[in-house]
């Protein structure tokens, strides 16, 4: 099930948030529970078995590591984490990897899979990558002690299943939203707020990102491409990406709103970033604190000297490449952003400022993004051969008769958009600001709301006429 569908918008979600809000504060975690397996279900009810034994694995090993803390066994505690978070990372393993360790291996032998006896492939579950890697934090966060209490396994399992992240995340920690699930706060302006979120979100989906695919997939699926539509696919596949995903990201933290949660934001306008350092605190801010906190850290960080710093960085983000695809593009992406941001520490760029360190960060990313989007090696090859004219400067007329008026001005107001964003923030239609006590005020006016639902009207009219059109880090 899609958030960008019409069976969501106009079943499942006001269904759910019906149920939700009748049932007693006490019975809403079940709620919560049943709608977010029933969600996942609607895809491929199989699956459903795995994440289910996922959450009951890490709660049972979680609960085990818990008693051996307060019995003061260390040794046993650390022996019940390491066996929780191997269990975890098999799962990843096997039905993320395994294809793409058969692959890699008959290709080192120069044969194919099927010549070796393998004649299946694995399918991949949808949002595994996360769900995987909130139970081995939640794991890790007990045997640190940030994770003090037992929860109850409704919760715990509402938490790994929460299905407004459950796909595309952002990542979540449970230590995070532990007193959330306590106690949640459940008002009318949090819930209003939560609502425009979501439309915003969907509108960056429905109106950006859709928008300017066609443009991305005409580039990427050219064999040759010739410069000009080289940069031009490259462009939109950026745009395309950060929309759709910061899309999903918003419609997520949105869909929390409207049910008591506050989850942490994911992007903070990365594309305003003067280094690829600051970009990857501004870009999946969720996985890159994930990698900070149970990668980076635990093999030694920037503690062991310059030279173990940067090999560190080139290893957390390969592995972050590898995360998202099981694809020698991904680790290409991850070693790309992995040389750089060693390449920055070493010369001081992390720390540009000015227009030319915007440039060059824009440009840094934009490289990588052909990597990440390309089917292949081969594929990311041509595209670069493209940028840089190896194909010519002309644009074939069966390509420029393929490129709409609706291409081109989508993609105008995507750049638009996103140029204007960092002061569009500022401008923000719901404006949240922290108190000293830890309260969230909303501030609501009448022109916001207003235009909020125009947007949100454009977007459900683009939506009911067009196919449904799944986010694209449901792959990952």
């Amino acid at each position: 099930m899609v958030f960008s569908s019409e069976i969501f918008l106009f079943l499942f979600l006001p269904n759910f948030l019906l149920i939700y809000y009748l049932a007693p504060m006490r019975w809403r975690s079940g709620v919560l529970l049943a709608g977010s397996y029933l969600f996942y279900a609607w895809w491929r009810i199989d699956f459903l078995g795995l994440l289910v034994l996922t959450t009951v694995w890490t709660w049972a090993l979680g609960r085990a590591t818990r008693a051996s803390l307060r019995t003061g066994n260390l040794r046993r505690a650390k022996t019940m984490t390491a066996i929780g978070v191997t269990g975890c990372l098999s799962v990843l393993g096997v039905f993320k990897y395994f294809n793409f360790f058969v692959d890699s291996f008959a290709g080192l032998l120069g044969t194919t899979p099927e010549a070796m006896g393998v004649h299946w492939q694995i399918l991949l579950p949808i949002g595994i990558s996360f769900y995987v890697f909130q139970s081995i934090s939640y794991l890790v966060d007990t045997y640190r002690g940030d994770a003090d209490e037992d929860p109850s396994f409704i919760d715990f399992a509402a938490f790994i299943a929460l299905f407004p992240q459950l796909i595309a995340g952002p990542i979540l920690r449970y230590k995070d939203l532990a007193d959330q699930f306590r106690h949640r706060e459940h008002s009318l302006d949090l819930f209003t707020a939560g609502m425009q979120r979501f439309f915003i979100g969907l509108a960056k989906k429905v109106l950006l990102a859709d928008a300017v695919a066609p443009l991305a997939d005409l580039a990427f699926q050219n064999p040759d491409p010739t410069a000009p539509i080289a940069w031009v696919g490259a462009l939109a596949y950026m745009l395309q990406l950060y929309f759709d995903f910061s899309g999903y990201s918003d419609m997520a933290i949105g869909l929390g709103m409207m049910m008591g949660f506050r989850f942490i934001e994911n992007f903070d306008t990365p594309y305003a970033s003067r280094s690829i350092t600051e970009f990857w605190k501004r870009w999946h801010i969720s996985l890159s604190v994930w990698l900070r906190d149970y990668l980076y850290i635990p093999i030694g960080g920037n503690r062991k000297g310059a030279a173990r710093t940067y090999v560190n960085l080139m290893v957390v983000m390969v592995l972050g490449g590898l995360w998202h695809g099981s694809a020698w593009t991904y680790v290409l992406w991850g070693a790309w952003h992995g040389g750089w941001l060693a390449a920055e520490r070493w010369t001081g760029l992390a720390r540009a400022t000015g227009t030319w360190a915007l440039g060059r960060t824009l440009l840094i990313v934009l490289l990588g993004w052909v990597a990440f989007r390309a089917a292949t090696l081969g594929d990311a090859v041509d595209m670069y051969a493209g940028m840089i004219g190896l194909n010519g400067f002309d644009i074939a007329q069966d390509i420029r008769f393929s490129i709409t008026r609706e291409m081109s001005a989508a993609l105008g107001l995507s750049i638009l958009v996103a140029v204007l964003e960092p002061k569009l923030k500022k401008l923000s239609f719901t404006h949240f600001q922290p108190q000293s006590g830890g309260t969230m005020t909303v501030v609501n006016t009448l022109v916001p709301t207003l235009v909020v639902t125009a947007i949100a009207m454009l977007a459900i009219l683009r939506l009911a006429e067009q196919s449904v059109s799944p986010f694209l880090y449901f792959q990952f």
